[in-house]
C-alpha cells in the first residue's frame, strides 16, 4: 500500500461529522485502510463477513428502532426471492436487497446492527420470522446489545451459509 494513502484517508475524514469520522475509524482499525477513498466515502472491498463496507460522510437520519445516523452500509451476496420484497421492505428500510446484483445491505451506525439486521432479513426470507417478529427481535437483541452490553450470535456472525452466484440479470423481452 502506498504511505501517502493513510495520510490521504486521515485528510478526507478530518473534516467529517463526528460520529462518521469515528465510525470510519472503528472500520479502520478493525479491516485496515480502505481500498477506494473518496471525499463522501470509504470503500472496503471483501473484508471480513462482507462484500463490501462504506462509511459514509453524509448519514440518512433514521428512527428504527431508535434515532441515529444511518452511514455504515455494509453488503453481502444473498438471493431474495421477489415474493419476500414486501415483507423485507416492511421490516426495516435501512435492510433491503437488489435483486440484480444479488446483493443484501444493511446501514446502520453499528456493524453489529447491520449484522443483526441481516440475519432477521434472512429469517424473514426463510419464514423463520414475519417481519413483525423480525422487528421486535431486532429491538429486544438491539437493546440488549447496545444498552446493556449483552451479545448474541445475532450480532456476531451471519448464522446462514455463505451464499454463491446470487445475482438476477432477469430475462430479455426482445
Amino acid at each position: 500500500m502506498n504511505n501517502e494513502f493513510p495520510d490521504f484517508v486521515n485528510q478526507i475524514i478530518a473534516g467529517w461529522p463526528e460520529k462518521q469520522k469515528n465510525g470510519a475509524l472503528k472500520i479502520i482499525e478493525k479491516y485496515g485502510f480502505p481500498q477506494e477513498a473518496t471525499a463522501s466515502r470509504l470503500i472496503w472491498y471483501n473484508n471480513g463477513h462482507w462484500k463490501r463496507t462504506i462509511v459514509h460522510r453524509d448519514a440518512v437520519p433514521h428512527n428504527f428502532p431508535t434515532p441515529h445516523p444511518d452511514f455504515l452500509e455494509q453488503t453481502i451476496d444473498y438471493r431474495t426471492p421477489i415474493y419476500m420484497f414486501d415483507e423485507i421492505a416492511f421490516f426495516d428500510g435501512s435492510c433491503y436487497p437488489d435483486r440484480t446484483k444479488g446483493e443484501v445491505t444493511a446501514i446502520c451506525d453499528k456493524e453489529e446492527m447491520n449484522m443483526l439486521s441481516i440475519n432477521l432479513f434472512h429469517e424473514i426470507v426463510t419464514r423463520k420470522r414475519t417481519a413483525e417478529e423480525a422487528k421486535a427481535a431486532l429491538v429486544e437483541i438491539g437493546a440488549n446489545y447496545l444498552l446493556h452490553h449483552i451479545s448474541s450470535p445475532y450480532v456476531e456472525q451471519f448464522l446462514f451459509p455463505k451464499q454463491y452466484n446470487t445475482g438476477d440479470p432477469d430475462l430479455p423481452y426482445f
